[in-house]
Order: C-alpha cells, then structure tokens, then sequence
C-alpha cells in the first residue's frame, strides 16, 4: 500500500485517541484526565444521574423507529428480493462437537460455581465463548454443506481474534472518558493477581470479534434473511461530514459525558466509517449507496442476538451474596438516564440497541485493519445470500462484498 494511502487512515484514528485527551487536560483542570482513567480492568468511577423521563422517552423513540425499520422493511422503501435456493444440509463436523463439549462444562462450572476443580471456574470466559464460536461455525458448516470461517476462511477467523484484543481495547479507552458506562467489580478480585487478570482480560478479548462475524455468517444462512434488506433506498453517505462530525462529536462527548455516553459507539464509528468513504475502501455503507443494506444490517443483528447471550451469561454469572466472586470477568453497566428495566440482566432494556452499531463497528474496525495491514477482511460467506440480488440495485463489488 502507497504511504499516502496508510497514512490517510492512520490519522483519523489517532485523532480519536488524541482529541479526548487534548479536551480533557481543559475539562478535567486538576489531573487533566477523566476520573478512574487508566485503572484496567476499569472500575467504578461514580453514581450516574438517576432515571430522566424525557430522554428515555426520547431514546425510547429513536428505539421504535429501528424497530420499524427491521420489523417493517416496506415502510422505508425496501422491495422484495426472491431469495437465493436453499443449500442441501450436509453433516455437522467434528469441531461442533468438540466447542458444544467445552462450552457446556464451562457454563456448568461458572453457573454452578463448582472448586471442586481447583482455581479453574475463574479461566471460565474465554474457553466458554470460544465453545460457542466453534458450535456456531459448526452450524454454518452444516447449512452451507461444507462452507464456514474455520472451514474455508481460517485466516479470517484468527486475524479477527487479533484485531478483536486491540479493538476492544480501544473501546475500554473510549469508555473513560464516559466515566465508565461499563466496569468490572470483580476486576481485582484478591483471589488472583493483577497480571492474571490482565492477561484473562486480554484473552477473552480474542472472542468478541469472532463472534459476532460467525453469527454474520449464521443468519446469512437464511435465505429470506440475506436478502430481507438487498434492495432498498440508496443512502450515500458523506465522508467529509462523517469524519470531521464523528470528531466534533467526540470533542463533545468528553465536555458532555452524561448526556452523550452513546457517542462512544457513533463517534468513533462515523470517523472511521468517514475516512474510508473518502479514500474508497469498502465498508457496509459502500452497500447501502448501492440500495444493498444486508451487510450492515445483518452484521448489526449479529450483534444484537449475541448480546443477548452475552448479557444473560454475564447476570448468571454474578456472585450470590455473601459469596466469594468466581468470575473475574463479570461487568455492570452504569449508564445515565436510561438505566432502568433489566430483564435477567445487568444491561437495561434500551441498551441492548447499543450492540446494533456496535456490530457494525466491529466489522468497519476489521475492515480497517485488513486494507492497512493487506489482509482481506470481507466476510464472503454472505456473498451467496445476497447473489439474486446481483440483477436489481445492487453492484457487484457489494455482492463480493457482503
């Protein structure tokens, strides 16, 4: 890749780590840093605002039109799209089993809280999760007849749990500058030392990426699914205001913390997602110029249904009272105004519509890294799904694509 070409993308991602920082040395006067920065795995900070009516009601409305928009394709101008023929299913391999074995004793012995194999309940998360990325990929294989990640995009897999540590990471640094909307009590539990934490915090890093990309390759297994959301309005995005407007946002995020806490995923999202648009590298908004929204709405979906799992893990796995805490990795959402109604979870209702940008994120993130790095970042297993749509509104490199 040309110099010019890196360096255009290297920028704008060191500027999402550089204007918090200049902000905040003028926001915060006496340590210029937001309180609780740097402390890993973060902790609490401070009690946030108490429940607010009007701005859960506004969230609560940009919440329904989302909902219209994925429930409702019509009403916002999306066509039928005949789906592609459906795969004959071929036989579940041997790595389905192997992670639906290992996922289910790590779930029984986090859940059950078991010592009677030693220290190991508190290595529980990564072993667990990666479980369940094996049966998921097992899954794939089994409806596309011999086609999934591990199959036959191994690569793909592995690089995604690499850039999945760093990115993580990345957002946790964004999240103190909100004052902490997440953080780990159990963080620095006395049962292990710090540098275990640290490095069992870095290693269940690894499964967040993988995931979200094999449930990506999972729904796309569903023919009315993958084209649900192929031809519909074509929304060309521009990348200047993106890039310069995700940055503003930033800026204020860090003056604002309570009222802006969501500018965590958007924020970041709309620089990156900005400064690919302008230097012509694919990303999901590509597809949505083209009138294709499947990508970004299925990788937001994806998201989302594991959110799901992962919030109701994460509730399970909470310590009873007057118990000693087994799971080092547990977390608790302390986020302004909205925080209310949770159902078998630490997360409140309205958050869990957080994980739909964050899913796209995740995949512009990647996207990111394969164009700087020269490794290929699309997830072509949804390019089948999406070829009938090929002959209406949708372009063949958002095919390759998706």
């Amino acid at each position: 890749m040309p110099k010019g070409i890196r360096w255009s993308l290297i920028w704008p991602v060191l500027a999402t780590l550089i204007v918090p920082l200049i902000v905040a040395w003028f926001v915060y006067p006496g340590t210029h840093l937001p309180p609780g920065f740097g402390v890993f795995p973060p902790a609490f900070v401070e009690q946030m605002p108490p429940f607010w009516l009007p701005y859960f009601l506004l969230m609560l409305a940009v919440v329904l039109v989302i909902l219209a928009l994925l429930l409702f394709p019509s009403w916002f101008g999306f066509k039928p799209v005949a789906p592609p023929a459906p795969v004959v299913p071929g036989p579940l391999p041997w790595w389905f089993w192997v992670g639906a074995a290992v996922g289910c004793f790590f779930l029984w012995l986090m859940f059950a809280r078991f010592t009677v194999f030693g220290d190991l309940v508190y290595y529980a998360f990564s072993p667990l999760w990666w479980g369940f990325i094996l049966v998921l990929d097992g899954l794939v294989y089994r409806r596309t007849a011999g086609r999934s990640l591990l199959a036959t995009r191994p690569h793909t897999l592995w690089l995604s749990a690499l850039v999945s540590v760093v990115g993580w990471y990345y957002f946790e640094f964004a999240n103190y500058f909100v004052l902490g909307n997440w953080y780990y009590p159990n963080g620095h539990m006395p049962q292990l030392s710090h540098a275990t934490i640290v490095v069992l915090f870095l290693v269940a890093y690894t499964t967040v990426w993988p995931a979200i990309f094999e449930w990506y390759t999972f729904l796309n297994t569903f023919p009315k699914l993958s084209v649900r959301y192929a031809d519909g309005p074509k929304l060309r995005l521009p990348g200047g205001l993106l890039l310069w407007g995700g940055l503003a946002a930033i800026a204020l995020m860090v003056v604002f913390p309570l009222p802006l806490f969501w500018v965590v995923w958007i924020g970041p999202m709309a620089v990156i997602v900005g400064q690919m648009i302008r230097v012509g590298v694919w990303t999901p908004f590509t597809a949505m110029g083209e009138g294709n929204w499947s990508p970004a709405i299925l990788v937001a979906l994806s998201s989302l249904f594991n959110g799901f799992l992962w919030e109701f893990w994460n509730w399970g796995s909470a310590q009873p009272p007057g118990l000693a805490p087994t799971n080092p990795n547990y977390w608790i959402y302390d986020i302004p105004y909205v925080n209310v109604i949770h159902i078998c979870a630490e997360m409140p209702l309205l958050g869990y519509f957080g994980y739909l940008p964050f899913g796209v994120l995740v995949w512009v993130v990647f996207l990111w890294a394969g164009k700087l790095f020269g490794f290929d970042a699309s997830l072509g297993l949804g390019a089948a799904a999406v070829r009938s749509a090929a002959t209406s509104s949708v372009s063949p490199e958002v095919v390759r694509e998706g």
